[in-house]
């Protein structure tokens, strides 16, 4: 089998990266990694999940009527392709994000990696049809979109986030070469892997240029619960008056990625071809009902089990993760200021995000892939070259991105020691 017989996209260096960098953590398990933007574990408990799937079995019971046959077949069949806890997810919605949507506008996804795909499978009609993304960017939403036969072409982030000039720059110089801009992905919360947190202002802002220029702004909130310093912010979403956003949630940060749940809110109308207008979340469902069929009940029984258990509120049932985040990520912070600082220290920066899970180092040599093996063999100790999460692979040649979500503080400071260590290593001149 050749590979020029494939999807083309296999081809492409974006869909080995993953691949690449779990090899590496594989091969250095003593290492200590500020690689991987997972959710801490401390607060695991297996008898956790017997619970909340006790006290979803009670919510069908005791406020829906079901019967005890009825449960069983909405455990332990084949589920609605849309999902089971569509109305639950609309009243945590409410609760913790402002956001008041239809439950027929959700659709319930084997984690946000499928509900990218679907919303860029539906929105990609030909060759002509294009994404936008603020750059750099999280690489599963490229490479769902390169699987889906649709481009990406990049978005400037600027000071602000995303720079605005830049994307109507973009989408009118895609337009003069016969393209159709679709959609902008953006991660407007701590984003991955920047940490860059938009502003309301830049919100309101970006929800003008969406309706200028015609656009559906393709928002994911996997980090908005993360707050470290000052306030929430409103989503997009939460802010959008004219159905410009579709918006992507996940629950693998907020509840356990084991459970692979996560959800689009598609409440755009379909019209069109003699019938009946629709929602865009019925035209996704029609393509996740030939790619996962439906989403776990089971797992989805799970999740909506801590859902009620905390009044539809995640930010309380992520007290302590959250207090975790913010101790680690100050840790980070004030860490490479201790390590770092100084008129003759290195010539080192990075940016200060107030949550979430990532830092981004800007460093005076190059970082690819081979410096990294190297700093997990020599140093151990392993991060995120940024350059994985650029569309051209030629951004980010001198960062790298540091996440510090699982680590304790005892091996944040050693993590830091060992990559100071490292950097020296490659400031030492040849011979030195």
């Amino acid at each position: 089998m050749d590979i020029s017989d494939l999807n083309t996209a296999l081809g492409e260096p974006l869909l080995d990266s993953l691949t690449f960098l779990n090899e590496v953590a594989g091969r250095y398990p003593d290492a200590i990694s500020f690689a991987a933007g997972r959710p801490v574990e401390d607060f695991y408990d297996v008898k956790d999940l017997v619970g909340h799937l006790h006290r979803y079995q009670e919510f069908l019971a005791t406020e829906l009527g079901r019967s005890e046959q009825q449960i069983v077949r909405a455990l332990f069949q084949y589920g609605r392709t849309k999902g089971i806890m569509h109305e639950l997810i609309a009243r945590y919605l409410e609760a913790d994000e402002g956001i008041v949507v239809d439950p027929e506008s959700i659709v319930v996804t084997v984690g946000a990696q499928e509900a990218m795909y679907l919303v860029v499978r539906a929105l990609c009609r030909d060759e002509r049809d294009v994404a936008l993304a603020v750059s750099p960017t999280y690489m599963g939403f490229t490479g769902a979109a390169r699987l889906a036969g649709m481009r990406v072409l990049p978005v400037a982030s600027g000071p602000l986030g995303v720079d605005l000039d830049d994307l109507r720059s973009q989408v009118r110089s895609a337009r003069r070469l016969g393209l159709r801009p679709r959609c902008l992905y953006v991660v407007p919360d701590f984003s991955n892997p920047t940490g860059i947190t938009l502003d309301v202002a830049t919100r309101r802002r970006l929800l003008d240029v969406a309706g200028e220029e015609d656009l559906l702004l393709v928002e994911d909130n996997p980090y908005g619960l993360f707050t470290g310093r000052g306030d929430r912010l409103p989503t997009l979403k939460a802010l959008d008056r004219e159905q410009r956003v579709v918006y992507l949630e996940s629950f693998a940060k907020t509840t356990l990625p084991g459970a692979r749940v996560g959800f689009v809110v598609a409440d755009q109308r379909v019209t069109g071809d003699g019938r009946d207008s629709g929602l865009f979340a019925d035209e996704l469902a029609k393509i996740k009902s030939m790619v996962t069929v439906n989403t776990s009940p089971l797992t989805q029984a799970v999740v909506a089990g801590q859902l009620l258990e905390n009044d539809f509120s995640l930010a309380r049932a992520n007290a302590r993760p959250i207090a975790v985040y913010r101790r680690n990520l100050d840790l980070l912070l004030d860490g490479l200021r201790d390590r770092f600082s100084g008129s003759d220290g290195p010539q080192v920066c990075w940016n200060t995000p107030t949550g979430g899970f990532f830092v981004v180092l800007t460093l005076p040599f190059t970082v690819d892939d081979a410096l990294l093996e190297r700093s997990a063999r020599e140093h151990g100790v392993l991060w995120t070259p940024m350059r994985h999460f650029y569309t051209d692979s030629q951004g980010g040649c001198h960062q790298l991105r540091l996440s510090c979500s699982t680590l304790t503080p005892q091996e944040i400071e050693t993590g830091l020691d060992r990559l100071a260590a490292f950097v020296a290593a490659q400031l030492k001149p040849a011979g030195g």
